[in-house]
């Protein structure tokens, strides 16, 4: 009787593959064809999963597809170039365990030896290597996270990854050309101009991201937010030191920035952006915030609303363009003044550094994250978490309001005066920056009720509440 030969697949597994030619996968496959020659087994399938850590936890999508086949007897047998190239962690080995002994399979083998896993000693042998394997990827991991905390205290370079935009391939010099794109973008933003209308701009203009392709707000936001352009090293979202290559913006900016985008104030909704003046008007009545409530026939209108997730008390409404055109040349009128000019600049002078506050914040924020961790961990109970957690929640609080007092008056910076030309220039800003001018000059709006039979705008019911 003639016996058919085993169906193998070949499974080939390398975790790193920084030069992105597969050497080591390659060798693996060469080398299990050649074991597959001297068993006279038939290789009908190849798995190959390359540059994918079996440790990390991340989807083998090969190795699930490899399972598969195995249990629907598309191959028959397993060569492999070592076992810890099939498994790293002691639970998927035990996966794997009970696949076998469902399956009865026992063509089951190594470069390095082969293995049974349906007999006692050949699992007790297994658990034994994946054990090794598993202390030996437990040392590898907390020396590459030592090495890496190293490298970032010290300010280098870490790894591989996609050119950085700004900067050559080496990831240390400075491009000229894109630098100044980077700087007119910070510009931008500080001055309260959205990321949306910047990427549509440097879209509109043919300006293309580091990968070739056009800009995306999520793209813009992570290289402003990061402070690579500042000359800065972060380790987990943390700036931890000085970096070795130039900076392309000042670490102040950069302050500035992170401060304006970690505001959980900020608001990007569509409503929002049509409206000039959302957050800045008050109820008169209940001191509510009003909001944008166009009637039904698609007037621009604000009102204090009640209802789901709004406290306002409903009796208070106001037309919107009378009233933003109103409030519009209040706050231009404001900046041509010589006093406020004056105001600002002693203002400015008294300016908290927005670097030690940004510093602050961060802090604050590693600290509650350090705080959920023990009490996740059960290393502290509820109590302490609270008690723990109000005086770090109170420094974080005064860290992004010294950081937002430092933003308003970026926004400011060559707009103040008359010969500033902002009135010429007013009606050409975006919708985001006009409302970052008005709300770096004025705190709010308190609007009164109308006069019962007074059908006109009446500009005696605003009653602005100045911050300079």
């Amino acid at each position: 009787m003639i016996v058919a030969p085993v169906r193998a697949g070949i499974y080939a597994r390398i975790s790193s593959d920084r030069e992105g030619e597969a050497l080591g996968v390659q060798r693996q496959l060469v080398d299990c064809e050649r074991l597959a020659e001297r068993k006279g087994w038939e290789v009908a399938e190849r798995y190959v999963d390359d540059d994918v850590s079996a440790w990390s936890g991340r989807v083998r999508p090969e190795y699930a597809r490899c399972l598969d086949d195995l249990a629907a007897g598309v191959i028959d047998g397993l060569l492999v170039y070592d076992l810890d190239r099939l498994h790293r962690q002691p639970r998927e080995l035990e996966a794997f365990i009970d696949l076998c002994e469902r399956l009865r399979l026992t063509n089951v083998t190594s470069v390095s030896g082969e293995i049974d896993l349906t007999t006692p000693e050949g699992r007790f042998q297994a658990r034994i290597l994946g054990a090794v394997a598993a202390k030996e990827s437990d040392d590898k991991s907390r020396r590459t996270q030592r090495k890496h905390e190293e490298l970032a205290e010290n300010g280098k370079l870490s790894g591989g990854g996609s050119r950085p935009y700004g900067y050559e391939e080496d990831r240390l010099t400075i491009r000229l050309e894109e630098a100044e794109v980077v700087r007119d973008c910070a510009r931008r933003f500080m001055a309260g101009e959205s990321i949306r209308a910047i990427c549509s701009d440097l879209n509109e203009r043919g300006i293309v991201a580091a990968s070739g392709g056009e800009w995306a707000p999520q793209t813009l936001r992570r290289m402003l937010y990061s402070g690579r352009i500042a000359g800065q090293r972060e380790r987990k979202g943390e700036i931890v030191s000085t970096a070795e290559w130039d900076a392309i913006i000042t670490p102040a900016e950069s302050a500035t920035i992170r401060a304006t985008l970690d505001d959980p104030a900020r608001r990007t909704n569509k409503t929002a952006r049509r409206y000039l003046l959302t957050r800045l008007l008050r109820c008169g009545l209940c001191g509510e915030p009003m909001v944008a409530r166009p009637r039904s026939g698609g007037q621009r209108r604000y009102a204090c609303a009640k209802g789901p997730g709004l406290s306002g008390c409903g009796h208070m409404y106001l037309g919107a363009d009378q009233a933003e055109a109103f409030v519009t040349e209040a706050v231009l009128y404001r900046l041509d003044s010589p006093a406020f000019a004056a105001a600002l600049n002693g203002k400015q002078r008294a300016q908290p550094d927005a670097e030690r506050y940004q510093r602050e914040a961060d802090e604050a924020q590693a600290h509650l994250a350090e705080l959920a961790d023990a009490y996740g961990n059960k290393a502290i109970g509820m109590t302490e978490w609270l008690a723990a957690r109000r005086p770090i929640e109170a420094r974080l609080t005064v860290a992004r309001k010294q950081l937002a007092n430092s933003t308003r008056t970026t926004v400011l910076d060559g707009n103040v005066g008359a010969d500033s030309g902002l009135r010429e220039r007013w009606g050409k800003l975006d919708l985001t920056r006009q409302h970052a001018i008005i709300a770096a000059v004025l705190d709010h709006v308190v609007v009164g009720p109308g006069r019962p039979g007074y059908n006109r705008f009446d500009e005696s019911r605003l009653t602005p509440v100045w911050r300079v």
